[in-house]
């Protein structure tokens, strides 16, 4: 059997090879991931956001960083080096010779291929003279001539060589070693044994380590485990968390320690310039010697996210410091909500201990909505729109438009919106209408069912309860156009009403007002009408149970009520008559017949729809769970937020009344234009009614959160029957299996006796 044999590469050329892949397989993907976007791309997209976004913080930090920012400069240049590296390793390889050549004995002895044995005999005998060791010739020639001649003339070498390409036979295989051959000689072990110990006992350890102890460190959601714990001592401890304590949390968490985490620092300016801020603010609980809220870094980052809310002015070197905190804080916000909903669910489950109150979880909510357009929880949702300020909110809040949110501020006409907003400009108000407009309008459509249920309308006591709540995100501005178009219908249905009479208000908008004639013809109509319907009522009521004054508008209406009965039993009767004169018992029965025929179509059809609807369901979740959204929606309008931010919003299902989570929150984070969203929870173990919520908030905005009503019938769950009648199995059959089985072995010992 043939061996094997390694050899290293003496001149360097099977390095080459090995360097060119090495090098390519870094470059490549390298290439694919790291090559900036495209710039120009990125300033189309800033330039389409300028307009509404121009006065965002984020949107200023982003054109300057844009601007200043070498990294894209540094990666081009690193990766065009990286390429020119390869294409001059891939020319080096081209140029290589070949080292294994076929071998050729006619080409050793310098002959034609088919020559003839004596010309064979001949050119050896030429050649050996020439290289022969005994005459001074190469020795190593020599034996390729002696070699080549015995492949040629003999026999059994020159089979060897026509099958395995060697007159001696299959030979040992051979392996070139892509290492130079330096490496491994004895001259430089020393110092290769070092360069391979550092390598892969110092540095690769130290690597995997520190990524390793690094990584544990964190969540999934990439926040501190140290601060996850915190966050559910706390919450566990205050079930039932107001505003101020939730910041206290909030800003005790361990990514803004310095000892925890690098990006946090401390300053020495801090002990000037924190005392201040706190003296400004007011009331702040600093005398709380409660830990961790006592320490400096907790104190620190409370202060910075009170002067956020507050839309402070702070210095330069605690603005930088601000900017981290209120980053970092929504994500904080929603891992809070997250340890909420998992101490929910294990008081639910396990109980013994109070779970989160709702009001805690939703105020985590509201904080979010705070902190991304920095307005304490008091001010107007008014603020988050560019030029306003708390001294125009006067002109909103008056008694002649009653402007108090959002909402209200779309509904109004253009003209008087126009009039309203009279301390701004013309530019300033364009801008606020185009704020405005690019500001979500959700509408939400829910679906009760219980899934995989024969009855999927009947929610029985403890059966999984689904709800399907339909999303749609649209902006303000088809709102206003909206309003626009509706606004003459309206106008034309309030003349009709005041036409017709509606005296029930005692004051009438102005652009319901309509001439004195036609009010005072309404009014006289009006005032015929109570008098001719008011004179019968003493007698009925009289004859009813001598309460003349408790049935004076009830009474006149019972005869009329009774005359259209009367009207109606005879119009029956006489119906029922000519029906019975006219069909006889066969065309009874097949009318019957046609009816229950209808029903079993209709009920097939029914099947149908919902067999397709459930396999449609079943097709989107399957979808759902295979393709990956992103999670980039539409950007916020954040005018005190140091980073762009998108649309994201929670969904959930609670008992308002006991103040407790149905449903754990949903975190929608890819609803773009249309969005379907699943909340499930277990139906109460009690029958009855309930009253649920449905709500939606949103995590950037103030102001826009819904909440619909769920109601909910719960019925007592149908008993579960011992023997099915699918299961019971008649005698007759049981025998009858048994008589087959006996007449087929019958059979085949019959068979077998004839065969």
């Amino acid at each position: 059997m043939a061996g094997q044999q390694f050899q290293y590469d003496d001149s360097g050329n099977t390095f080459f090879y090995f360097l060119t892949s090495f090098v390519g397989l870094i470059v490549i993907p390298a290439t694919y991931y790291l090559w900036p976007r495209d710039q120009n791309a990125e300033q189309l997209r800033l330039k389409s956001l300028r307009r509404e976004h121009g006065r965002c913080l984020w949107y200023r930090l982003r054109l300057t960083k844009s601007q200043q920012s070498i990294v894209p400069t540094l990666k081009k240049a690193a990766l065009l080096f990286g390429w020119a590296v390869f294409l001059l390793l891939a020319y080096k390889v081209s140029k290589l010779d070949r080292e294994y050549q076929e071998y050729n004995p006619y080409e050793v002895l310098s002959l034609d291929p088919g020559a003839s044995l004596p010309e064979i005999k001949k050119q050896y005998r030429v050649l050996s003279l020439k290289y022969h060791p005994d005459k001074g010739g190469d020795e190593a020639m020599f034996m390729r001539i002696a070699k080549a001649y015995a492949a040629l003339t003999n026999e059994q070498s020159r089979q060897n060589w026509e099958t395995y390409g060697n007159p001696d036979g299959p030979g040992a295989t051979s392996f070139g070693i892509a290492l130079p051959a330096w490496i491994v000689d004895q001259k430089n072990s020393m110092l290769v044994l070092l360069v391979y110990g550092l390598a892969f006992m110092v540095i690769l350890p130290v690597v995997v380590g520190t990524w390793w102890y690094r990584s544990i460190r964190y969540s999934g959601d990439q926040i501190l485990i140290n601060t996850t714990q915190l966050f559910m001592h706390f919450m566990y401890k205050t079930p039932n968390m107001n505003m101020k304590r939730l910041g206290m949390v909030l800003t005790a968490a361990f990514e803004f320690d310095p000892r925890s985490n690098k990006e946090a620092t401390i300053r020495p300016t801090d002990n000037i310039e924190v005392p201040q801020l706190i003296r400004e603010l007011g009331n702040i609980n600093v005398k709380k010697k409660e830990a961790p809220f006592c320490y400096p870094y907790s104190l620190k980052a409370r202060v910075l996210v009170l002067a956020h809310l507050a839309r402070m002015d702070v210095s330069e070197d605690l603005e930088e410091d601000q900017r981290f905190v209120v980053r970092k804080s929504p994500a904080l916000l929603q891992e809070m909500i997250n340890v909420g909903c998992q101490l929910t669910m294990m008081a639910n489950s396990r109980g013994g201990f109070h779970a989160p109150r709702l009001v805690t979880i939703e105020n985590c909510m509201k904080l979010t909505q705070m902190t991304v357009q920095g307005l304490q929880e008091s001010k107007s949702p008014l603020l988050q729109l560019p030029h306003f300020e708390e001294e125009h909110l006067r002109y909103c809040i008056s008694k002649k438009y009653k402007v108090r949110s959002l909402q209200d501020l779309v509904s109004l006409k253009d003209s008087d919106r126009r009039s309203m907003l009279r301390f701004l400009g013309e530019e300033k108000y364009d801008e606020v209408i185009s704020v405005l407009g690019s500001f979500p309008h959700i509408t939400m459509d829910t679906k009760l069912q219980v899934l995989d249920d024969e009855d999927s309308n009947n929610i029985t006591a403890g059966s999984i309860v689904t709800v399907t709540a339909t999303l749609t995100r649209k902006r303000m501005a088809e709102v206003f156009e909206k309003e626009q178009e509706s606004t003459p219908c309206h106008a034309d249905d309030a003349a009709a009403t005041e036409e017709a009479g509606d005296t029930s208000k005692a004051k009438t908008k102005v652009w319901q007002n309509k001439s004195k004639a036609a009010k005072k013809t309404a009014k006289s109509k009006k005032k015929k009408l109570t008098k001719k319907k008011a004179a019968p009522a003493p007698a009925k009521a009289k004859q009813a149970n001598g309460n003349v004054a408790g049935n004076e508008v009830v009474a006149p209406t019972v005869p009329a009520v009774k005359e259209d009965e009367d009207d109606a039993s005879d119009k029956g009767s006489e119906s029922d008559e000519g029906d019975a004169n006219k069909d006889s018992p066969s065309e009874r029965d097949d009318d019957s017949d046609k009816q229950s025929d209808t029903e079993v179509d209709e009920m097939a059809g029914d099947d149908e729809e919902e067999w397709e609807a459930l396999q449609q369901s079943i097709q989107r979740r399957e979808r759902a769970l295979l393709e990956t959204k992103s999670k980039v929606t539409h950007p916020v309008y954040s005018l005190y937020y140091p980073e762009e931010k998108h649309e994201w919003w929670w969904l959930y299902i609670a008992d308002r009344r006991d103040q407790t989570l149905v449903s754990m929150p949903y975190h929608v984070c890819t609803l773009k234009d249309t969005e379907e969203v699943e909340l499930k929870f277990p139906a109460p173990s009690k029958t009855g009614n309930y009253q649920y919520s449905v709500i939606l908030r949103s995590d950037s905005y103030l102001g826009l959160d819904q909440i619909k009503p769920l109601k909910l019938e719960v019925h007592e769950a149908k008993a579960m029957l011992d023997n099915h009648p699918q299961w019971d199995i008649p005698d007759t059959e049981e025998e009858d299996e048994e008589q087959e089985d006996s007449d087929g072995i019958e059979d085949s010992e019959v068979d077998d006796e004839d065969d």
